[in-house]
């Protein structure tokens, strides 16, 4: 067994000291890497500095180690590799697949979570940023939109007229949208909408972008006059939104989102960026202290023969955690059965498939889907 020694961020390091080779050692590696990617370790870092020579087994547990991290959007990467360990990885054409590191250290240092720390540092400069320019330039901001509504409703459009517009205006109103879809970009970073696939998570991301920018825009052409808010309204009013949203929070999203692209097309910066830290800083508290409700899953599981692996199925739910409850049972060529399940929101169903194929013997087949609403 390698010694583990776990660090912040779900990772943690391995450290075999021994050959990793089939009959007892490879496999016992691979059980404790599984072991820990269930357990939620999502970065793992393993030093073959000890290890002597590996064989297809401890290969085969490299690589299904490195799937079912990469599965839950994870990874794993070696370090300090002997000569004689890099070789055979080089002749199984297998390298290609791993991240790997002269040194355990700098392993330790690819596995920090870069894409959360650049987030954290983005986010405070975006926010930062427009409450700064809100602060600094106020007066000027509200000047220049009392400038543009008066040269837009006046009757004259002699040059006169227009000299108090400056050519830059145009600039300015492209860059409160650019400054609107930072906003979302930061907000949807944070908040991953839940969706029943993955395609509509992605319609509910442009969607979020879309009402964020349509908001800054319709301010943007608002300005102080009232008919052309009739108007706009008007014409929003012939507009029907009829994709279902699961998550109630998921349309409250949506309408905080329009509601900083509007502030930023009036040029509030500050309450657009001062809003948009709140409102990350709430995502992030809320993820943290409410705790997540079991999603609710309905799995077909098909097995060959006449006898169905009952015991093995049930071994892998309890080890995931999932309560279970046996629905159906359709007997004919092969034995089909049906579960309702009820799961971590972010168990990754694709794992599970994995391992209900691999661990139950004579299963050919796993489906899931959202039991029916009456």
């Amino acid at each position: 067994m390698a010694s583990p020694k776990q660090f912040t961020g779900g990772r943690i390091l391995l450290s075999p000291r021994e050959p990793l080779v089939a009959g007892g050692a490879a496999e016992a590696f691979e059980h404790q890497l599984q072991q820990l990617v269930r357990q939620g370790y999502r970065s793992i870092v393993i030093d073959l500095s000890s290890v002597k020579g590996i064989d297809s087994g401890g290969i085969r547990a490299l690589v299904r180690g490195h799937t079912s991290a990469r599965r839950l959007g994870g990874t794993l990467r070696l370090a300090a590799s002997s000569p004689a360990v890099t070789r055979t990885l080089e002749l199984s054409h297998l390298s290609g697949i791993f991240e790997t590191y002269d040194s355990v250290e700098s392993a330790r240092v690819a596995s920090w979570p870069w894409p959360t720390i650049w987030l954290t540092v983005g986010g405070v400069v975006l926010c930062a940023t427009l409450a700064w320019v809100g602060f600094r330039w106020p007066r000027e901001l509200a000047n220049a939109e009392t400038v543009l509504e008066n040269a837009i409703t006046s009757a004259a459009t002699t040059p006169e007229a227009m000299s108090g517009m400056s050519p830059f205006r145009p600039f300015l109103e492209l860059s409160k949208m650019v400054a609107a879809c930072l906003i979302w970009l930061l907000v949807t970073a944070i908040h991953q909408p839940s969706a029943r696939d993955r395609s509509g998570s992605r319609s509910m991301e442009q969607a979020q972008m879309l009402l964020c920018v349509s908001g800054a825009l319709m301010m943007i052409i608002i300005g102080n006059s009232l008919a052309r808010a009739f108007g706009i309204a008007g014409a929003a009013s012939i507009i029907r939104f009829r994709t279902p949203v699961d998550d109630p929070k998921d349309v409250t999203i949506l309408f905080i989102l329009m509601g900083l692209g509007m502030s930023v097309g009036l040029g509030a910066f500050a309450v657009a960026g001062l809003g948009t830290a709140f409102l990350c800083i709430l995502l992030l508290a809320l993820d943290r202290i409410v705790k997540q409700q079991a999603r609710l899953m309905s799995v077909e599981i098909v097995a060959e023969g006449r006898q169905f692996p009952t015991t093995r199925v049930e071994e892998v739910f309890a080890r995931n955690e999932i309560i279970f409850e046996p629905r159906e049972i359709t007997q004919s060529d092969d034995v089909t059965v049906k579960y309702h399940t009820w799961l971590n929101p972010t168990t990754s169903l694709d794992d599970l498939s994995a391992q209900l194929m691999r661990d139950a013997s004579g299963v050919t087949g796993v489906a899931w889907e959202h039991p029916k609403r009456l």
